[in-house]
């Protein structure tokens, strides 16, 4: 009888190769999706409210994380809270501030906030987003919304709440860090996991081991065919 040297020797080689490839393919699955999931852009915002005294300058913290750079994106303030008139067909939303072909665009402007709001545009290469809100008075107070329509994330907006109040001490100005440390304070109609650390890690893990088992499963399927 004849043995083929092929047939003997072929077989842990083969068995080999196909967990290297099995293996690899489980790798490049979970690093595909830490990449995607890991590497998204954010907008934070602040998870504590704006405390100012009337007539004082203040910042509304917003910035992107990891930072990114905006100065070619349109970035629009808002008051989530104001509602166009449902009765003017004509009515417009209107802006607090909004930022548009790398200027502002004053003409859809709140007129209560005409030449008093500014971004910091030296730094929006680095993704601060903050506003800044000159002679702020108690008709400021309210939520306010930085939004970027054209960012490729899940979290588009944060929300950051302004309180004037007269009884506030007053100081020469309420400005908060260029690149502040709070937290986001996400908007009602963004899905935004806060534990956003962990969600991807949780995510990554299902997605790893289900490849896994789909795999290993198909492996041992494939031998039993034989």
């Amino acid at each position: 009888m004849n043995y083929s040297t092929d047939s003997v020797f072929c077989a842990p080689c083969l068995c080999t190769a196909h967990f290297a490839t099995l293996w690899t393919f489980i790798l490049w699955s979970a690093f595909s999706v830490w990449t995607l999931v890991g590497g998204e852009v954010l907008v934070i915002g602040s998870n504590l409210p704006i405390i100012a005294a009337p007539g004082d300058d203040v910042i509304l913290p917003c910035h992107l994380k990891p930072m990114f750079d905006v100065q070619g994106l349109t970035v629009e303030w808002s008051k989530p809270d104001l509602k166009p008139d449902p009765s003017d067909r004509l009515s417009r939303v209107e802006y607090v501030h909004l930022y548009r072909d790398r200027k502002e665009v004053p003409d859809m402007k709140m007129a209560s906030y005409f030449r008093r709001t500014e971004l910091f545009m030296d730094a929006m290469k680095h993704g601060n987003i903050s506003l800044k809100i000159l002679n702020v008075s108690e008709e400021d107070n309210g939520r306010y919304r930085c939004f970027i329509p054209k960012l490729r994330s899940r979290v588009k907006a944060a929300v950051v709440e302004l309180v004037v109040d007269p009884k506030y001490a007053k100081t020469s100005t309420t400005e908060s860090p260029v690149y502040p440390r709070n937290f986001q304070t996400p908007d009602p109609r963004d899905v935004s996991p806060r534990n956003t650390g962990r969600s991807r890690v949780f995510l990554v893990v299902v997605v790893t081991a289900f490849v896994s088992v789909v795999a290993v499963t198909a492996y041992f399927s494939h031998r039993q065919t034989k």
